[in-house]
Order: structure tokens, then sequence, then C-alpha cells
């Protein structure tokens, strides 16, 4: 399969890429490294990137982050970053890609615990990862030529242990390989509209 990865040298990203380029032809989309350049927060840069692609038949995106802070104090400046990136740019990814996926070709976004567990501090990336989740189950009801949708919800992985940790007090770390089938599972399986939780 020829499969574009989002994301792709990030922590959980160039893991993925790593597996899935031993039995496929991976693409590698960054913001600033990579194969294709793109800026998820720009419908007209993703567009770019798909017209350089060409057909593929797998779309992974695992780009995105948003904001940690208190609840008290936070604002739409806060917010807007990671509305404008994880959410709505896997949601273009998805509105934009569609039309350059092969039929039986799958999309794979990436969401988080926090859509369910919330942490402290972390009410804006709650409600970003909750939305996406929604959008995946929407939107594999009405994709066509059998293509299909997921989102891949990790909790606290051990490659971020050191990064998000201290938001996520007493969370079980996810094993890598354990996340990393996940993805897998929604490429090479046969699985459509499911959250794929991967929490310890």
């Amino acid at each position: 399969m020829k499969i574009l990865i989002i994301g792709g040298h990030g922590t959980i990203g160039k893991k993925v890429v790593a597996r899935l380029s031993q039995n496929h032809q991976v693409i590698i989309g960054g913001r600033a490294s990579g194969d294709l350049t793109v800026d998820i927060t720009s419908s007209s840069s993703i567009l770019a990137m798909f017209e350089k692609t060409g057909k593929i038949d797998s779309i992974i995106c695992t780009a995105g982050t948003g904001y940690y802070g208190p609840f008290y104090g936070m604002t739409e400046d806060h917010i807007m970053p990671g509305i404008n990136g994880k959410l709505l740019g896997q949601i273009n990814l998805v509105l934009l890609g569609k039309d350059y996926l092969n039929p039986e070709g799958s999309i794979t976004l990436t969401t988080g615990i926090a859509a369910v567990h919330p942490a402290r501090n972390g009410a804006a990336v709650a409600m970003i990862n909750g939305a996406i989740n929604s959008f995946v189950l929407a939107a594999s009801q009405e994709l066509k030529n059998d293509q299909r949708i997921n989102a891949v919800s990790p909790g606290l992985v051990e490659d971020s242990k050191d990064r998000y940790g201290a938001f996520f007090p007493g969370y079980n770390l996810v094993p890598m390989e354990k996340l990393v089938n996940a993805y897998i599972l929604s490429v090479e399986g046969s699985v459509n509209g499911k959250i794929l939780k991967v929490y310890s």
C-alpha cells in the first residue's frame, strides 16, 4: 500500500513509520521535515500535499497537540491553536483527503485518553479529542467506495512520559508496540468507525 503519514517524525509517528515501512510504501508529511512539507492549519497546504501524493491507500495523522493549563485563566487565545491544528487540521485531512483515497482505503486520526478521562489542566485537549472522536463516528457512516475511518486514542505512552507525565499522575504507561498495533489494525484490518483505545 501507498501510505501517507502526517507527523511521521514525531514521538508516535516515527514508531508507526518504522513498522509500516517494513511492508508498505510510506510517505511522510511534516511541518518542518519529511518527504513533503505541510501545515495542517492551512487547507491550501493540505490540498497542495495531496496534489503531490496523488492517489493513496491510507492516510494517517499523528500530528497536533493542544493547550494544557489552568481552567481559570484559560482564554480563546490558548484554545485556538489546538482547534486550528489538531482538530480542524485532522478534519480537513479527511474532507480533502477522501478525494485522493483509493477505494477500500483508510484514514486514521489520533485523539487521546483526555476525551474520556480528562486530566487536570486539560479541558482544551479533552474538548479537541472528544470532537475528533465524534467526527470519526459520524464520518464513518458516510464515506463511499468502502473507504474507512478510525481514530487511535492513546493513553500516556512510554516515550512521552517525560513530556506529559506530570499532567497524568497515576496513569499506566502504554507500551509503544501496543500503541503501534492499533494503527496497524486501522490500516491493515477491516474496522471502521472505531475509536481504538489504548490506555494501558
